[in-house]
């Protein structure tokens, strides 16, 4: 396919998302059939009863975050900064599934440069990308040709790009050292809060947390306060967020690390719906958010500086706007690392 074909239909499919993050019917206009429409509308619903996080309006935030990529002179604007594949590869991606259709930006950037797509699904997200082929196919029969999703081993690629933990990425190494590839491990993403916030950063702030329930690596797990910080504007920011609650598998971590916190007799805040502990580690568990004090500049410089390579997002009010860090842009690449360069330099 040429390149302006490829991002005519995803612009098209970024109508699609477009609707069914709004909750919009089928029309003529969205080039897939009603049939097909519908489907995925209900998948959409349905998938929760298949993987407990993925919440419709989980999902639905996705969508509409990925159709702010899928535009006409945003896909072309960005495109052109790079060469085109006139013979193309056939690309792995191993697929991580923290949050709904996470690998989408590496799906974009496969097929966006010229090459085509070979994915491994993980078991708890394998059923949107399936729909999305099926309607790039409505869309244009040729991207057939170009997205492939095996149900067994992956075979008969030219590089991989995968995404996982610290095991995973040690068995990404295992198998798959002999042939280009780009790993990405685990990051985290972190607050920094002066005192000077508005009420409004702070409730925007737990937006950053509590997206996707925290699950993903730009969500925010630690803040970092000056000595003076008053913790109850944190608590008053972020209580219209205590419906994460009601989600079974969020509020089963939080009575666990409750319950394993009492029994150790360790101190922390808890507002009915997150814990609050005084930790210096970087990454906090799931429904649980660290925090430490800095003294001055410089001793917050330098934990930024020690922890630099496992930071993927930092949020306040000199770095990312409060409330932005699961609104990435099509050019915020995971783990810094520019995959469109990487596909058409390493291949």
């Amino acid at each position: 396919m040429k390149q302006e074909d490829i991002i005519k239909g995803f612009v098209q499919l970024g109508a699609v998302f477009s609707s069914l993050g709004m909750n919009e019917p089928w029309s003529i206009e969205k080039k897939i059939s009603e049939n097909s429409y519908n489907g995925f509308s209900v998948a959409i619903e349905r998938e929760v009863f298949h993987n407990g996080w993925f919440e419709g309006s989980m999902i639905k935030k996705s969508l509409l975050g990925i159709t702010s990529w899928l535009d006409l002179d945003t896909l072309k604007n960005w495109a052109n900064q790079y060469p085109f594949q006139e013979k193309s590869k056939t690309i792995a991606v191993i697929m991580a599934s923290n949050i709904p259709l996470v690998g989408f930006h590496d799906f974009l950037c496969v097929l966006i440069s010229g090459n085509k797509i070979q994915i491994k699904l993980s078991t708890e997200d394998n059923r949107l990308f399936k729909w999305i082929r099926t309607a790039l196919i409505e869309i244009d029969p040729e991207f057939a040709l170009l997205i492939d999703i095996p149900e067994g081993k992956l075979s008969g690629f030219d590089a991989v790009i995968a995404t996982g933990g610290g095991a995973s990425v040690l068995h990404f190494k295992s198998y798959f050292s002999q042939v280009p590839h780009l790993f990405r491990g685990n990051r985290s993403s972190i607050a920094v809060l002066t005192g000077k916030e508005s009420d409004a950063d702070m409730s925007a702030l737990g937006k950053d947390i509590f997206d996707y329930f925290g699950r993903g690596c730009r969500n925010v797990s630690h803040l970092l306060l000056p000595k003076d910080f008053e913790l109850n504007r944190f608590f008053e920011g972020i209580v219209s967020y205590s419906e994460v609650i009601n989600n079974k598998k969020y509020g089963n971590n939080y009575d666990y690390n409750k319950a394993i916190h009492l029994m150790n007799l360790v101190p922390f805040l808890d507002n009915n719906f997150m814990l609050l502990m005084e930790n210096e580690q970087l990454q906090a568990p799931l429904s649980m958010v660290y925090y430490h004090y800095y003294s001055n500049e410089e001793e917050l410089n330098n934990y930024l500086k020690a922890h630099k390579e496992q930071l993927q997002c930092i949020v306040g009010l000199d770095y990312l706007p409060f409330g932005s860090t699961q609104e990435p842009q099509i050019k915020d690449y995971a783990d810094g690392i520019d995959t469109m360069h990487w596909l058409s330099n390493q291949l």
